[in-house]
C-alpha cells in the first residue's frame, strides 16, 4: 500500500447503479461527477491526462501502479488537464525518471483535479465492460441513507454535454516549420499537440484555428491541407462544425481527420455515428488497413464511432475496421481529396505503427499542388 495511504483522508466512488468503492483521496480534495470512462495504456499517462478529449470524463487507469516515471510539461498534450477525475489503484510517491520533473499527485493539485486511488480498479473495469459507460461521483463524504439517494440523483442528472468549445482555441495561432514547403490550417476541436508537432516537423507550417471557423474563412486562407483534430464529447452535438466540413467539401482541400476530425467529416458527408457501450481507450487496439490487407496496433481515446453501413457509397468507403468490435476505424473519400481515421497516429506515448498516415497527407498535399 502507498505510504500516504496511512495519513490520506477516505474518499469514496459512487457509480450511477448504486455500486460504491472506498479508497483514498489524492491530488486536490473535493467532489465531482463525470462520465467513468477506462483506459488500457500501461505508459502515457502524461498523454491521457493532457488529452483534451478526456473533457467531463472521470478516467480510470486499469494498469495498476501509474506514476513511476514522474511528470515533465514537455510530453503535455494540451496547455493543462481537463479530466473531471482520476482513479488508479496506486500511484508512486517517488518516481525515478532522467526526465522527471515532478509527482503525479503534486500534477493532480496544479491542475485542480480530484484523485482517488486504493479501489479495486479490475472490478470496477468489469462493471463498466458489462454494463456500459455510466456517470459516477468522487467524494470524500460517506454516501449512506439519504446522502447517497441526493448524490444518485445529481449523478444520473450529469451530462458530459457540448465541450468541445471548452476545449478549443478562441483566436487562430500560428507555428513555423524550417525550410516549410507547406500550410496547414488545423482546426481545433480539442487538439493534441503531437498532431502539430508531427505536421512541423514534416515541413508544415501550421495554424491552428478554433472550431467555429467559417468554410469562408479557411478558403480565403488558402491552405495546402486541412488537419481535423480529435476532440471530445458527442460528435452530433457540433452542427455548426459539421455544416462548415460539409461547406469545404467542393474546395476539394485535400484533408486529414483523426478521430472527432474523422466523426464530423463523416456527419458532413451523411453518415450517421453511434456510441459504443464502452468506447475504445488505450494503447492496444488492433486496426486492420483494408487497402494494404495489414493490421496495426493502435492508441485509441473515444467513445463514439461511424455506423460503417452509412457511409454514402458516393462519398467514399470504410478503410480500416477494429480487430476486435469490427467497427469503422477510418473513411476513405472519393468526393473529395480526404481520409480520416479513428485512432490516433500521433500517439506521442505509443504505440507508432500507424505514423506513415501523416507522410500520406503530405503526399496528398504534393500530389494536389501539382494538379493545380
Amino acid at each position: 500500500m502507498n505510504l500516504n495511504a496511512i495519513k490520506a483522508k477516505d474518499a469514496y466512488l459512487i457509480l450511477a447503479n448504486g455500486t460504491v468503492f472506498k479508497g483514498k483521496s489524492f491530488g486536490c480534495e473535493g467532489e465531482v461527477i463525470g462520465e467513468i470512462v477506462f483506459t488500457t495504456a500501461m505508459t502515457g499517462y502524461e498523454e491521457t491526462l493532457t488529452d483534451p478529449s478526456y473533457c467531463g470524463q472521470i478516467v480510470t487507469q486499469t494498469f495498476p501502479l501509474i506514476g513511476n516515471y514522474g511528470v515533465n510539461d514537455e510530453d503535455y498534450e494540451s496547455k493543462t488537464s481537463v479530466v473531471s477525475g482520476y482513479i488508479v489503484r496506486e500511484y508512486c510517491e517517488i518516481p525515478s525518471n532522467f526526465r522527471c520533473e515532478g509527482d503525479i499527485a503534486s500534477f493532480l493539485k496544479k491542475h485542480n483535479i480530484i484523485g482517488l486511488f486504493g479501489i479495486d480498479t479490475r472490478r470496477l473495469t468489469k462493471i463498466i465492460r458489462e454494463t456500459g459507460v455510466m456517470n459516477g461521483m468522487i467524494t470524500l463524504t460517506a454516501p449512506k441513507g439519504e446522502v447517497k439517494t441526493a448524490a444518485l440523483e445529481r449523478i444520473n442528472s450529469y451530462t458530459v454535454g457540448k465541450v468541445v468549445p471548452k476545449v478549443s482555441v478562441t483566436s487562430a495561432e500560428q507555428f513555423k516549420a524550417e525550410n516549410a514547403q507547406y500550410k496547414v490550417a488545423l482546426i481545433d476541436y480539442g487538439y493534441k499537440f503531437n498532431i502539430r508537432r508531427e505536421l512541423i516537423k514534416r515541413g508544415c507550417d501550421v495554424t491552428v484555428f478554433p472550431y467555429n471557423v467559417t468554410a469562408e474563412e479557411i478558403a480565403k486562407f488558402a491552405p495546402d491541407g486541412i488537419m481535423l483534430s480529435n476532440g471530445p464529447g458527442d460528435p452530433q452535438d457540433n452542427p455548426e462544425s459539421i455544416q462548415t466540413l460539409r461547406e469545404l467539401i467542393p474546395h476539394q482541400i485535400p484533408t486529414f481527420g483523426i478521430c472527432l476530425g474523422h466523426q464530423l467529416l463523416a456527419l458532413a458527408n451523411g453518415a450517421n455515428t453511434v456510441k459504443l457501450k464502452y468506447g475504445h481507450r488505450g494503447g492496444n487496439q488492433p486496426v486492420t488497413d483494408l487497402a494494404e490487407d495489414r493490421t496495426f496496433i493502435t492508441s485509441q481515446n473515444h467513445g463514439y464511432a461511424v455506423v460503417s453501413d452509412s457511409v454514402p457509397e458516393s462519398a467514399g468507403k470504410v478503410s480500416h475496421i477494429n480487430g476486435n468490435d469490427k467497427t469503422c476505424e477510418g473513411v476513405r473519400y472519393t468526393n473529395a481529396p480526404a481520409f480520416t481515421v479513428q485512432f490516433h497516429p500521433e500517439a506521442c506515448g505509443g504505440p507508432h505503427d500507424t505514423a506513415y498516415l501523416f507522410d500520406k497527407f503530405i503526399d496528398l498535399m504534393k500530389e494536389n499542388k501539382k494538379c493545380r
